[in-house]
């Protein structure tokens, strides 16, 4: 005689179980984590800037002149060689400047006063440091003389 094999069903899954599994152990991770506290709350001091205890008088305006042998003065200063094209001297300095100004809460101001016989180049070579200083209140004046 045959033996028949019992009939294979497919096996279930119940789903009650497993969700209060799921429930017990969400409430037992938010009872048992530590709170972290916001970097807000934290004591923390940012570097910034320091307010003056006495007021720095800044110049309203800074005049640059550019004689006609190709040397540029700031405030009757010598800045780079005369045959230097990007003025990195005058860069920094005109970079300090507006850098000093803006914290003092006022604006730079440049005044580029250039001769008669001053080469158009060496005038758009100051143009361009007052470009790379990120100086935007530029203006210009006739001869120092």
């Amino acid at each position: 005689m045959r033996v028949m094999p019992p009939e294979q069903t497919e096996p279930e899954l119940d789903m009650a179980p497993l969700i209060d599994m799921t429930f017990l152990l969400l409430i037992y991770f938010i009872c048992t984590c530590t709170l972290i506290m916001p970097e807000a709350d934290l004591g923390i001091r940012l570097p910034g800037m320091v307010a003056q205890a006495v007021s720095v008088d800044m110049p309203d305006e800074q005049m640059i002149e550019v004689r006609e042998n190709g040397e540029v003065l700031l405030n009757d200063r010598v800045f780079d060689s005369a045959d230097s094209a990007d003025l990195p001297e005058l860069v920094a300095t005109l970079t300090r400047y507006r850098l000093s100004a803006t914290a003092a809460g006022g604006k730079a101001l440049i005044t580029i006063m250039a001769d008669g016989d001053v080469p158009h180049q060496r005038v758009i070579d100051v143009m361009n440091a007052c470009a790379a200083a990120k100086l935007k209140d530029v203006s210009f004046s006739g001869s120092a003389e």
